[in-house]
């Protein structure tokens, strides 16, 4: 039996008081994802930046992106926007999340509509002020925006005209939203193109590829050409789960070992993340 006991973590304030959040994270902190190779840790900062997360059923795509969203929501400077086909992966956040979406395109369209006009304020912001990107004190606080099993909302539910309207407010959202302020991580098992346009892609900087079955799928995550360097998810032991090639920005991919929150460590931090969220 569990020794939690939530007054010990979450004590109780006078009636009144408002102190500072003690612990919170702020986005503009690295954000944990495991261990590489040799046992050090593997941190990525992701302001301005967007990560495409792909890879087999059960390699480890959700554990990645709870690792981040987690993180996320212990912070109190940004705003959670989930959008999860399957329901069950981004659920035990949404009590912290601006807006949660499962599987329902009319919402996921509008969330994203509503997010596109808030990419227009934030670049009138920039125009106004003269400067290239969102910073830290400027009154537009960062968002996260996370979809889960992308190829559910491109190819699977809704129409053809609401698939194709999902893939171009995505692909605006990446395109604009890295100097905005916002954050996009999308997951899904093979990003091709029928899936993931290559316009869409390409547009993120990092990524995170799990086991493939072949050395072009390992590419379509990674990016083109690295498999014939040796850098390919094929050789991901299948028993390997949570093992990926981690590649950042500009550099070269790496094997990491994410690291892996069990459900009543995820209740933690979201109990632990409403109180500060709140306090704050």
């Amino acid at each position: 039996m569990s020794s939690f006991k939530p007054n010990q973590v979450f004590p109780r304030l006078a009636p009144g008081a408002t102190p500072a959040p003690k612990s919170a994270l702020s986005i503009y902190n690295p954000t944990y994802l495991g261990l590489d190779t040799r046992g050090k840790p593997v941190r990525v900062g992701m302001p301005y930046r967007n990560i495409l997360i792909g890879g087999e059923p059960g390699a480890g795509k959700s554990v990645a992106q709870g690792n981040i969203v987690a993180h996320a929501a212990l912070c109190t400077d940004v705003d959670l926007i989930l959008i999860d086909g399957k329901i069950v992966e981004l659920l035990p956040y949404a009590p912290v999340a601006e807006e949660f979406v499962g599987n329902d395109m009319r919402k996921a369209l509008r969330v994203l509509r509503d997010l596109q006009g808030d990419l227009d304020e934030r670049y009138l912001h920039l125009a106004r002020t003269g400067r290239k990107k969102i910073v830290p004190g400027d009154g537009f606080r960062a968002k996260l925006l996370c979809i889960d099993e992308l190829a559910y909302f491109t190819v699977t539910v809704g129409t053809k005209d609401q698939q194709e309207e999902f893939r171009i407010l995505v692909r605006d959202v990446v395109a604009r939203g890295r100097a905005a302020g916002i954050i996009t991580i999308a997951s899904t098992q093979r990003p091709s193109a029928d899936i993931v346009p290559t316009s869409l892609r390409d547009l993120f900087g990092y990524r995170l590829a799990f086991r493939c079955a072949t050395d072009s799928s390992s590419d379509i995550i990674l990016g083109t050409g690295w498999a014939s360097q040796g850098h390919t998810a094929v050789d991901i032991e299948p028993e390997a789960l949570g093992v990926g090639l981690l590649r950042a920005e500009g550099g070269f991919p790496r094997r990491i070992k994410t690291a892996l929150l069990e459900d009543e460590q995820i209740n933690q931090i979201v109990r632990r993340a409403a109180h500060l969220r709140r306090a704050a």
